[in-house]
C-alpha cells in the first residue's frame, strides 16, 4: 500500500470513529485527542501560565470571578445531569482565576474547564451579569470540547499537508512550493478559521442557555458584545478572523435569545 494511500485511510478511519455530539446545540464534531491527554497538557499549560501571571489581589472582584463561574458551571453540570452525561462530568475540574493586566480585554477556557479572566475586561462586563456572559462563553468552550475538536482539526490538516506533499513528490521543487503555500492558505481560510468562527458563535449559543439556568438574564448578552464591539479599534475583516465581527455575532445572539428566556426563571 502506498504511503500516500495509508494516510487517505487513516484520515477516513479517524474522522469515522471520532464523531461525537456537542451539547445544546447538536452539531456533529470531531475529535480523536485522548481525554487523558488533553486535560493533562491543559492543567500544565495552565499552571505555567499562572506561574508567569500576576493575579489579582483585590478579593472583591477575585470572588466575583469564582462565585459567577461557579454558578455557570454548576448550570453546565445540571444540564449534564439531566441529558444522561453523567460520565463526562469527570473531565471536568473547574478552576476560575483574575489575572491582574488591565491592557488585556480578554478571557479563556482550556479543556477540562481551566479558566483565566484578565482584569481588562471587567469594565467591558461592568457587573455581575456581564460577567456571566463571558463565564457562560468560556464554560460553554470546555463542555463542547472545543479544545479537543481545534487540536484534531490541525492534526487533520497536517496529515492533509502530509499527503499533499506525498503526492507532489514528483513535481519540481517550485510548483511543489508554489502548491505547497496554496495548501496553507486553504488550510487557514478553508478549514480551520471557519470552525474557528463556528466555535465561537456555538459558544456564545451554549453560554446564553447557561447563563439563563444560572438565573441571570441572556438579554444582557446583547449590551456586552456591544460594548466589546467598541473596543479596539480597527480589526480584521470577518472572513480573516477567529471571532465573529461584532454586528453578526450580536445578530446571532438576539436569534437564540427566545430559546435561552425559556430557561430564565427571571420573567
Amino acid at each position: 500500500m502506498s504511503k500516500l494511500r495509508f494516510l487517505s485511510l487513516l484520515i477516513i478511519v479517524m474522522l469515522l470513529v471520532s464523531c461525537s455530539t456537542v451539547p445544546i446545540t447538536g452539531r456533529k464534531q470531531i475529535s480523536f485527542i485522548p481525554q487523558s491527554q488533553l486535560i493533562g497538557s491543559s492543567i500544565d499549560a495552565y499552571n505555567q501560565l499562572l506561574s508567569q501571571s500576576k493575579l489579582s489581589s483585590d478579593p472583591t472582584k477575585k470572588q466575583m470571578v469564582v462565585d459567577v463561574g461557579t454558578k455557570i458551571a454548576a448550570a453546565a453540570e445540571g444540564y449534564m445531569r439531566e441529558n444522561g452525561m453523567e460520565k463526562e462530568l469527570e473531565a471536568y475540574h473547574w478552576e476560575f482565576n483574575l489575572i491582574e493586566d488591565d491592557k488585556t480585554v480578554n478571557a479563556f477556557c482550556m479543556p477540562g474547564g481551566k479558566i483565566a479572566v484578565y482584569t481588562g475586561i471587567l469594565p467591558i462586563t461592568q457587573d455581575e451579569t456581564g460577567l456571566a456572559v463571558v463565564m457562560g462563553h468560556e464554560v460553554a468552550h470546555a463542555l463542547a470540547n472545543h479544545g479537543g475538536e481545534r487540536m484534531s482539526q490541525a492534526l487533520l490538516a497536517q496529515l492533509g499537508a502530509t499527503s499533499l506533499s506525498v503526492a507532489l513528490s514528483s513535481q519540481p521543487a517550485m510548483t511543489k512550493e508554489l502548491l505547497m503555500q496554496a495548501y496553507g492558505v486553504g488550510a487557514n481560510v478553508g478549514v480551520l478559521l471557519p470552525y474557528s468562527r463556528r466555535q465561537e458563535l456555538e459558544a456564545d449559543h451554549i453560554g446564553l442557555i447557561l447563563m439563563a439556568k444560572a438565573d441571570y438574564d441572556p438579554r444582557t448578552a446583547i449590551p456586552f458584545w456591544q460594548r466589546m464591539g467598541n473596543v479596539g479599534g480597527e480589526r480584521p475583516p470577518e472572513f480573516l478572523s477567529t471571532h465573529p465581527a461584532p454586528e453578526r455575532r450580536v445578530e446571532d445572539i438576539r436569534d437564540k435569545i427566545p430559546e435561552a428566556l425559556k430557561y430564565y426563571k427571571g420573567l
